[in-house]
């Protein structure tokens, strides 16, 4: 019997999806967002590939002949997993693909951050070296990564890959996680000890807004903040006026709280030497995007032989 799977943001993954092996119909749309668009691309589909399109409740019940929901990306947060679930529809997700990319995008704001090398860039091209009467200048601070600490909060694949790169760049390691595993420290910790924080948590009601004023308080305030798994995790507001006025010294952000920002972002928007952004491309290599493309497929194909893999509860 043929299957109608319909792709609904086929534009966001820069790689190859080879054909499933059963038989389909395989219809894909660059970009859908609104809920109409949505019900009506789906209109007789069984089988839904997302990656950051919203299937929320109310969208959710317009399609009775759905029963997968195969997400292109490890966060789920687009769905509504539990009218999915009260609707019978399977949802799967991407695991265990992002164990180079997102590390090295992690340790790459690191540098970034710590020896300042953005903002002294930014001051060459305005001419500042050419009007300098020592043959260097000291404008931003520089610090060494090798000897600080870096803390880890979400201590899962991603957190121990970017741990091994720490250590081998002579850095102090802390982790923190909800899950209980040997060597871990609390989240107190992990706030006053690190020159460095990343996170790596999923976004749920536990985690919202887990970074705010009284923690970036208790930060250093020569430590940074980097931020590559969900924009909701941090205050904005608050992680701006931190940087503004020194409560902290830096903060690197891959994702921010709506994406993409059409009405505008506070981090986005801000023109300050100790903050980068990047619009949610640390997951994206070309080696990522294949992995993560071939595995699509892989969990879709799994689903229909009835052996269904990395489902979401």
């Amino acid at each position: 019997m043929t299957k109608k799977i319909v792709f609904l943001d086929r534009e966001s993954l820069d790689a190859k999806v080879r054909p499933f092996n059963f038989p389909h119909e395989y219809v894909e749309h660059d970009s859908t967002w609104t809920p109409e668009e949505i019900v009506s691309r789906l209109q007789g589909a069984e089988i839904a590939l997302i990656n950051k399109v919203p299937m929320r409740a109310e969208t959710l019940k317009q399609l009775p002949d759905l029963k997968l929901i195969a997400v292109a990306a490890t966060g789920t947060d687009v769905v509504d997993k539990a009218q999915a679930k009260a609707q019978g529809i399977t949802v799967v997700n991407i695991r265990n693909y992002a164990f180079n990319t997102v590390p090295e995008h992690v340790v790459g704001l690191m540098f970034a951050l710590r020896r300042a090398i953005v903002p002294y860039a930014n001051s060459v091209k305005r001419g500042d070296w050419a009007k300098s009467k020592q043959f260097c200048y000291f404008d931003y601070p520089i610090y060494d990564i090798a000897g600080s600490t870096l803390g880890i909060v979400g201590y899962g694949a991603l957190g121990k890959s970017i741990a091994k790169r720490a250590e081998a760049l002579g850095m102090k390691v802390l982790a923190y996680d909800v899950f209980p595993q040997e060597g871990l420290v609390d989240f107190e910790t992990i706030l006053a000890q690190s020159d460095v924080i990343t996170l790596h948590v999923p976004l749920t009601p536990d985690t919202k807004g887990m970074i705010g004023a009284a923690e970036l308080k208790k930060m250093k305030r020569s430590a940074i903040l980097i931020n590559t798994a969900r924009g909701g995790l941090v205050d904005e507001a608050a992680l701006l006026d931190a940087l503004r006025d020194g409560t902290i010294a830096g903060a690197g952000f891959d994702v921010v709280a709506q994406e993409p920002p059409k009405d505008g972002n506070i981090l986005c928007e801000a023109d300050l030497p100790n903050l980068i952004v990047t619009p949610h491309v640390a997951w994206a290599s070309k080696e990522a995007m294949q992995i993560l493309a071939d595995q699509l497929v892989d969990n879709v194909e799994a689903f229909v032989a009835g052996k269904p893999q990395n489902v979401v509860e």
